[in-house]
C-alpha cells in the first residue's frame, strides 16, 4: 500500500448497490449526491456541505485547470470532488480517519474522479513533500490540540500560493484594532468584544470530544496571518481564502515531524 492510492476507477454500480454501500459504509458527515443516491439526506445541518459551499464557491477560480490542490481533513471528499469539478489537474485528499478515507474512496470512484488520498494527519504534512497551489483546511483547526502547529505546518511545507481555511466560530464579527505592544499594566483590551479570544472545550461540544478550541473571528484571522497567511476575501460568516505571505512578528521554527 503507498501512502496515496488514486481513485481513478470508474464504478458502473446500480442506485441499489450505490445505496447498500453508501450505509456499510457507516455514518457520513458529507452529504454527497452519487448518482441519485444521498449519503446523509437527514444531516442536522441540511444538505451539508453543499449549502455552505454554495455561499462562498465564487471565491475560489472557476477554472483550475493546471492546478493542484491539497485537501486536508477531506472527511466524505466533497470538496476534491468540487476541486476536480472545476479542472484541477491534480487533487490529493488526506484524513487521518480510516472511514471518512473509505467513503471519499467510495464517493471518488462512483463518480469517476481522479483523486488520490492518503492518510495522514495535518502534523505529517512534511512527508508529501511538495508544494499545492490551493491547499484546502476546512473544519479542522478547532479539533486540534494543537491548532497553530499545524498551521505553521501548512505554510511551512504544504501552502504554494493560496488556502481556504473554515473554522467553527463563535462570538462577535466584531474585529478590534489591536496594538503592537501594550504595558504590563494593560488589561482592559482583552476583553473587548473584537479582542482576538479562543474558548478552550475541557470535555465536549456538540457531543464531540475532539471538539477542543472555538475561537472568534479576530482570533482566527490573527492566527493565520502569526502562520503567514494573508486573509484576502471572507466570503461567509466561517471561510477565509488568504495568500501565503509573512508571519505576522515572528519566525516560527521548523518543527520535526514523523514524517519529514
Amino acid at each position: 500500500m503507498t501512502a496515496k492510492e488514486a481513485s481513478t476507477v470508474k464504478s458502473d454500480l446500480p442506485p441499489d448497490q450505490i445505496e447498500r454501500r453508501v450505509r456499510e459504509l457507516g455514518q457520513w458527515f458529507h452529504n454527497l449526491d452519487l448518482k441519485g443516491v444521498q449519503t446523509a439526506p437527514d444531516h442536522f445541518l441540511g444538505d451539508y456541505p453543499r449549502i455552505k459551499w454554495q455561499r462562498f464557491a465564487h471565491a475560489i477560480p472557476a477554472d483550475l485547470t493546471g492546478n493542484s490542490v491539497l485537501d486536508i481533513g477531506c472527511n466524505g471528499g466533497f470538496y476534491a470532488l468540487e476541486m476536480k469539478r472545476r479542472g484541477a489537474e491534480r487533487v490529493v485528499a488526506v484524513d487521518y480517519d480510516d472511514t471518512y478515507l473509505a467513503q471519499a474512496k467510495f464517493a471518488a470512484e462512483v463518480m469517476g474522479a481522479d483523486i488520490e488520498f492518503a492518510k495522514l494527519s495535518v502534523y505529517d504534512v512534511a512527508a508529501l513533500k511538495e508544494r499545492f497551489d490551493l491547499v484546502i483546511f476546512m473544519g479542522v483547526l478547532y479539533h486540534l490540540r494543537h491548532p497553530l502547529l499545524a498551521l505553521d505546518l501548512i505554510r511551512e511545507h504544504v501552502a504554494g500560493d493560496l488556502l481556504l481555511f473554515q473554522s467553527m466560530l463563535r462570538g462577535t464579527q466584531e474585529v478590534e484594532s489591536v496594538e503592537p505592544d501594550y504595558p504590563f499594566s494593560a488589561a482592559e483590551h482583552f476583553e473587548r468584544p473584537g479582542y482576538p479570544r479562543m474558548a478552550f472545550i475541557e470535555n465536549k461540544y456538540c457531543g464531540d470530544e475532539t471538539n477542543w478550541w472555538v475561537p472568534n473571528r479576530a482570533c482566527a484571522e490573527a492566527m493565520l496571518r502569526s502562520a503567514g497567511f494573508q486573509v484576502i476575501d471572507h466570503p461567509e460568516e466561517e471561510v477565509f481564502v488568504c495568500r501565503v505571505g509573512e508571519r505576522s512578528h515572528w519566525a516560527a521554527p521548523v518543527y520535526p515531524t514523523r514524517g519529514a
